[in-house]
């Protein structure tokens, strides 16, 4: 399988993973809504091992305890979310992939918290938080 790449915004901050997904997902909470100042974000998980970032080291944000955030310190895009609950993997934001077009996301979490002008009809599965997508 080839490498899938991606970068920030003014390509300062890059990365690349081989080899499958372990999930693609809408996330809805506040935290990620506020994050990137969107309605939803999409992320990719892929195995920490099979991850790395290849060009300047991303800035991290700590947003909640065990949770950190990296971005680009220059352009400020958000590139990945990373928690002490899911210490074997990274999550990547599928916008930041140098080809998008080819994600296909699975579910949606944390729907309870969508907000309520995104008319959402795509069919997936909408999980209230993320565990429930675990089960």
């Amino acid at each position: 399988m080839s490498k899938r790449r991606g970068h920030c915004l003014c390509g300062q901050v890059s990365f690349e993973y081989e080899g499958p997904e372990n999930w693609c997902g809408h996330c809805h909470c506040e935290s990620c809504r506020r994050n990137t100042s969107s309605a939803f974000t999409s992320f990719l998980g892929v195995p920490r091992t099979a991850a790395s970032f290849t060009g300047r080291k991303p800035s991290v944000y700590v947003s909640s305890p065990g949770v950190r955030r990296s971005f680009c310190g220059n352009c400020g895009t958000p590139i990945a979310y990373e928690t002490d609950q899911y210490p074997d993997e990274i999550h990547f934001y599928a916008a930041s992939l140098e080809d998008p077009a080819n994600f296909r996301p699975d579910f949606h979490v944390h729907f309870a918290e969508c907000v309520s002008w995104a008319d959402i009809n795509d069919g997936l599965p909408r999980y209230d938080h993320s565990g429930d997508a675990e089960s």
